[in-house]
């Protein structure tokens, strides 16, 4: 059986796997084929890969001869109409939000498994490519403030007087959320963490932060661990808080999304108006409206002073041990899909299976897909 690697368009730098990870498959008795320059943006070259014993290749070898093909995201629609019928597509393949891509793979009769769609159950934290992910993002997110903000993170005694320390403002204390304060508790920042779930309270005092409620908040325990919509009435409330607390703040670190939705907005214009000149926020929502109502995604934009950051792709900058991690979270699936012997098998009664697979028999399988993209 061949698998193929395929290079990522820009400005994306991660790889599928890293020539380390090649071996996985090989020892399985697999045929490994990387498109030419895949590695590159991670630092990997070819020559590597081929000491790997992966065979390197053009794209169009790959769409014609391998059968099962690996990405980051979803390929471009020039890419997705080449894979034919009874291939096997596996990637983060933002299929909440991308229609047309879907239904390109439903009418192609291509079988798709979107690694967002993994269970958020025990069995599959191996495999939890979004919570890796966001852990780089938080991570990341925290540095590119430190590196905008005209001032310390830590708090200094010196000669020239006290050095008070910076205040960070995380709104969503998911992965990404939590990584983030950590990384600015380590720099020494101040940190207050806004979410609307109250059970992650003590995830975060327990990191450093301090905890900001907000009464009346819609939880739901079937969300996966993921926010919510939440009522008109509480959304005041939420933004007289957050404008409270953002106006003291240096930094704001926005992370909150709901999957397959706009992201909330929850910084306001006036709230940015509100905050001290100097100040930097972090939209980690970008590709999905920002969290802050004045967020340009892929964009650094300058408002009253504040320097609104809108990068919803912190991985791609850190490209090699975000490519290990999804790398591993991908062995750690594929491992569903094929024996000791590397024979492929195919169990739809395996819950992380049929809850990640997307399309298959040129159909829409996934319920949750069909549900939010009315398929």
């Amino acid at each position: 059986m061949n698998i193929g690697v395929l290079k990522e368009k820009e400005p994306e730098k991660r790889v599928a796997l890293l020539p380390s990870q090649v071996s996985h498959f090989t020892s399985l008795k697999l045929d490994i084929m990387i498109e030419e320059g895949a590695g590159k943006g991670s630092y990997a070259g070819d020559k590597e890969y081929s000491e790997a014993g992966a065979g390197i290749v053009k794209r169009d070898d790959i769409l014609k001869k391998a059968d099962i093909i690996l990405s980051v995201s979803a390929p471009d629609s020039s890419t997705l109409k080449k894979i034919s019928k009874g291939k096997i597509l596996i990637g983060t393949l933002n299929a909440l939000s991308d229609k047309s891509m879907v239904t390109t793979l439903r009418d192609s009769g291509v079988t798709a498994f979107s690694l967002e769609l993994i269970p958020r159950i025990s069995r599959a934290q191996s495999m939890d490519v979004l919570s890796n992910m966001a852990t780089v993002a938080g991570y990341k997110a925290v540095l590119r403030a430190a590196s905008e903000l005209p001032r310390f993170f830590p708090m200094f005694m010196t000669a020239a007087g006290t050095i008070k320390p910076a205040k960070v403002l995380i709104l969503g204390a998911g992965v990404a959320g939590l990584q983030a304060i950590a990384t600015s508790r380590k720099l020494g920042a101040v940190v207050e963490v806004f979410d609307v779930r109250s059970d992650v309270k003590e995830q975060v005092q327990s990191l450093g932060g301090k905890f900001i409620e907000v009464e009346g908040a819609t939880e739901d325990k079937s969300a996966g661990g993921y926010a919510v919509e939440q009522t008109e009435e509480y959304k005041k409330r939420q933004s007289e808080m957050i404008q409270k607390h953002a106006s003291n703040a240096d930094v704001v670190i926005c992370t909150a999304q709901i999957p397959g939705k706009k992201a909330p907005v929850l910084v306001k214009k006036e709230t940015v108006s509100a905050m001290k000149p100097g100040s930097v926020i972090i939209d980690l929502a970008a590709s999905t409206g920002g969290n802050c109502e004045l967020t340009e995604n892929g964009k650094t934009v300058e408002k009253d002073g504040v320097r609104i950051v809108g990068e919803s792709n912190f991985p791609s900058l850190m490209p090699s041990d975000a490519s290990k991690m999804y790398g591993t979270n991908l062995i750690n699936f594929s491992s569903l899909l094929f024996d000791k012997e590397g024979t492929f098998k195919l169990d739809m009664e395996d819950e992380i299976v049929s809850g990640t697979c997307l399309t298959k028999d040129g159909e829409v399988i996934n319920e949750r897909i069909k549900s939010v993209l009315n398929l």
